[in-house]
């Protein structure tokens, strides 16, 4: 299997799962989204969104591809620019932060680390923008019955397993936090052994800084 790592564009905006590419639930505050629902275009919404946020902010979100097929994405952007954070009773993202929004996994590749690869790559581009941390706000009780599960809030558990640390607690709603510093330092045999697994190498050594030859001298 080969596996990379591509950013969100127009695009690649139409490989996102259909009801998350039509879903507006970060994008828009709860009143715009329902009415946005109500008429039928959230597409749109949601392509316009993008388009903003690419021209005004730049990249906003990660797909992971294996064998050519989309596998899963994550999306972010500042605070600011996410309406629905203010709507959660753990707000607001801290000063310092980007907001991950939403992070999602075809099912049929779960369990081969793409989620940490994801995450990692987001890592990276903000880590060149000078941003100091990822915050999201997870669902602690996702897929637990009779609980209204909200399928745009990822788990609590996935933000946890890739490594961030809850800095607000909420029955609910916890809102989770991610140094980059501690994204860029993940060890790099770590990915060497999930490579192995999927039996592919060259895609990931893209994500893994590369050690600057040693130089030699003549005397």
């Amino acid at each position: 299997m080969s596996r990379r790592l591509v950013s969100l564009t127009l695009d690649t905006l139409e490989d996102l799962p259909r009801p998350c590419r039509r879903c507006v639930f970060w994008e828009l505050d709860p009143v715009s989204a329902e009415r946005a629902c109500a008429a039928g275009d959230p597409g749109l919404e949601k392509e316009a969104w993008v388009s903003q946020t690419l021209l005004e902010w730049g990249s906003c979100g990660k797909l992971a591809y294996v064998d050519g097929m989309p596998a899963g994405f994550v999306m972010y952007a500042p605070p600011s620019y996410v309406p629905r954070s203010l709507a959660f009773p753990t707000s607001p993202v801290s000063a310092d932060a980007a907001l991950l929004t939403t992070a999602h996994i075809v099912p049929s590749f779960a369990g081969g680390g793409l989620g940490r690869m994801l995450v990692q790559g987001v890592a990276r581009d903000l880590t060149k923008r000078g941003i100091k941390a990822i915050e999201a706000f997870g669902d602690a009780k996702f897929g637990e019955v009779g609980e209204g599960e909200q399928g745009c809030v990822a788990p609590a558990d996935f933000f946890l397993s890739v490594g961030f640390k809850t800095v607000r607690q909420h029955p609910r709603y916890p809102r989770l936090r991610l140094e980059l510093r501690t994204a860029l330092s993940w060890k790099s045999d770590v990915e060497y052994a999930l490579e192995k697994l999927l039996g592919s190498m060259s895609p990931e050594t893209l994500l893994r800084p590369v050690r600057p030859a040693t130089r030699t001298t003549t005397v």
